[in-house]
C-alpha cells in the first residue's frame, strides 16, 4: 500500500516538475517571439518611412515645404508637383532611355552568363577551373578603374554618346556575377539529366534550350532584378559617356531640377524620385517570390 502511494506521489512530484518545465518553457518562447517581433517592426519601419516620407513629401505644396519642417507632418498637398517635375525635366525621355539601357545590359548578363556557365560547369572543357577562377576574379575589379581607357576607346570608334557607351561597361562588370549564380546553380542539376538527354541523342545546344534555360528560370529573375536595381540607378557611365540630354537616364535627368545658384525644386524632385522607383519597386514585388527561389534553388527547388 505504501508502495502505491509512493509511486503516486513521485509521479504527481513528477507531472509538476514537468508542468513547471513547460510554463518555463512557453515563457522564454513568448519573450523570444516578441523580441522577434519588436526586431521585425524596428527593420519595417526603417525600411518603410524612407518610402513613406518620399512620397508625403512629393505632393507637399512648395511653400508648405520650404517654410515648415521638412520631416514635420504636412498642412496642404497638391498632386501638381508630378506635371511639373514632367515639364521642368525631360523625365519620359529619361524613364525610356533607363529602360533601353536596363534591358539591353540585361540581356547581355543573362546570356553571356548563362552561356558561360554552361560551359563552365556543365561542359567542363580543359582549363574550365582557370577561367572560373578568371571570372570570379573579375567580381573585386571595380569600375571605375575602366573610365579614362573606355572613353578614349569610345571617341575613336564613335561609341561615346551612344546607348552602347553604358550597355557594355554595365553588361562587362555585372557577368562574373552572373556566371557565378548560374554556375552555383547547374551544380545542383543531377548529370543523370544530361546523360540521359545526350543516350536520347541531344546535343550540347539542344540539352541547354531544353533542358538548363527552363530549369534557370528562377536564377535568370535574380540576375536580373539584382543587376537591373543598380543599373537602372548608374549614375558614373552616363556621366562619363553620355554628353546630350536626349540619352541621359534617370539618374542624370535629376540634375535638371536643379536651377540657378543651385536653386532646387524639391518638391518636383522628390515626385520624380518617385516616379522612377516606382517601376522598379512593382516588379521587385512581383518577382520576389521567384528571386527568392533563384538564390535558394537547385534543380530540385527549380
Amino acid at each position: 500500500m505504501m508502495g502505491s502511494k509512493n509511486r503516486l506521489l513521485l509521479a504527481y512530484n513528477s507531472a509538476g516538475g514537468q508542468n513547471r518545465e513547460d510554463r518555463e518553457n512557453r515563457k522564454r518562447l513568448s519573450v523570444h517571439k516578441t523580441i522577434a517581433w519588436v526586431l521585425i517592426a524596428g527593420i519595417l519601419v526603417v525600411q518603410v518611412y524612407p518610402l513613406l516620407w518620399l512620397f508625403i513629401t512629393s505632393i507637399r505644396t512648395e511653400h508648405d515645404f520650404s517654410s515648415g519642417d521638412a520631416f514635420g507632418i504636412p498642412h496642404a498637398f497638391t498632386f501638381g508637383n508630378y506635371a511639373r517635375a514632367f515639364e521642368a525635366g525631360n523625365l519620359g525621355r529619361n524613364i525610356l532611355n533607363s529602360i533601353i539601357v536596363t534591358f539591353g545590359a540585361d540581356l547581355f548578363i543573362v546570356l553571356f552568363g548563362m552561356m558561360a556557365a554552361y560551359a563552365l560547369q556543365v561542359l567542363r572543357f580543359k582549363g574550365a577551373k582557370i577561367v572560373n577562377l578568371i571570372f570570379m576574379m573579375g567580381i573585386i575589379v571595380p569600375s571605375q578603374i575602366s573610365l579614362v581607357p573606355l572613353f578614349i576607346d569610345y571617341s575613336k570608334f564613335g561609341l561615346l554618346d551612344t546607348y552602347w557607351s553604358m550597355i557594355i561597361p554595365l553588361a562587362g562588370f555585372s557577368i562574373p556575377m552572373s556566371v557565378f549564380l548560374f554556375t552555383s546553380f547547374y551544380r545542383y542539376i543531377p548529370l543523370e539529366t544530361y546523360e540521359a538527354a545526350s543516350l536520347d541523342g541531344a546535343g550540347p545546344y539542344r540539352i541547354f534550350a531544353q533542358i538548363t534555360l527552363p530549369l534557370s528560370l528562377n536564377t535568370i529573375v535574380t540576375v536580373v532584378l539584382v543587376n537591373s536595381i543598380f543599373i537602372w540607378n548608374d549614375f558614373i557611365f552616363g556621366n562619363t559617356f553620355i554628353l546630350t540630354d536626349e540619352l541621359k537616364t534617370v539618374p542624370l535627368g535629376l540634375q535638371n531640377y536643379i536651377g540657378a545658384m543651385g536653386n532646387t525644386d524639391w518638391t518636383a524632385t522628390f515626385a520624380a524620385v518617385c516616379v522612377t522607383i516606382t517601376p522598379l519597386m512593382l516588379v521587385f514585388l512581383v518577382l520576389n517570390k521567384s528571386m527568392i527561389q533563384g538564390l535558394e534553388g537547385g534543380a530540385t527547388k527549380g
